[in-house]
C-alpha cells in the first residue's frame, strides 16, 4: 500500500489519460508510452526556454515508481533545473490519480531530461539571454 499524495500545487505542463491502445492485456501501461509522454512534458518548458525548436539530447534517469493502469488520470509537472550555452535540462515528475471512489493519487514516474535549442537547420543554437 503506497501513502496518498495531493497533486503539485505549481502548474502541470500535460494532462492525458492512457487508454486500452497504450497498454497490455492486462491494463498496465506500457513503460514506453508513458516516456513519450515525459518527452513531451519535458520539451514544454524547454521551448518556452529557448524561444523555439528544441531536440531532446539525453534521457538522464527514468525512474517508474509505481504501475500506471488504463483509466489513470495522469498530471505531468516539468521544471527546468539547469541550462547551458544551448542546453536546458528539465526534471519531470508523473502523479497518477487513480480513477476509483478514493481518488488515490500517487507518484508514478520521475526523470531527468535534457534538450538542446536548435535554428531552423535543426543545427545547436545559443540560448536567448534572459532580460
Amino acid at each position: 500500500m503506497t501513502d496518498s499524495l495531493k497533486l503539485p500545487s505549481k502548474p502541470c505542463a500535460l494532462r492525458v489519460m492512457p487508454q486500452p491502445s497504450d497498454a497490455n492485456i492486462h491494463g498496465d501501461v506500457f513503460g514506453g508510452w508513458i516516456m513519450a509522454q515525459v518527452d513531451i512534458a519535458g520539451s514544454i518548458p524547454a521551448s518556452r526556454r529557448a524561444n523555439g525548436r528544441v531536440a531532446t539530447i539525453a534521457v538522464n534517469s527514468f525512474l517508474f515508481k509505481q504501475p500506471v493502469f488504463v483509466g489513470d488520470l495522469l498530471s505531468f509537472y516539468a521544471d527546468v533545473v539547469k541550462t547551458g550555452n544551448t542546453s536546458i535540462t528539465v526534471s519531470v515528475e508523473v502523479y497518477a490519480q487513480r480513477m476509483s471512489a478514493t481518488q488515490e493519487v500517487v507518484k508514478v514516474t520521475e526523470a531527468i531530461l535534457t534538450y538542446v535549442a536548435t535554428d531552423s537547420d535543426r543545427r545547436p543554437r545559443a540560448l536567448p539571454v534572459l532580460d
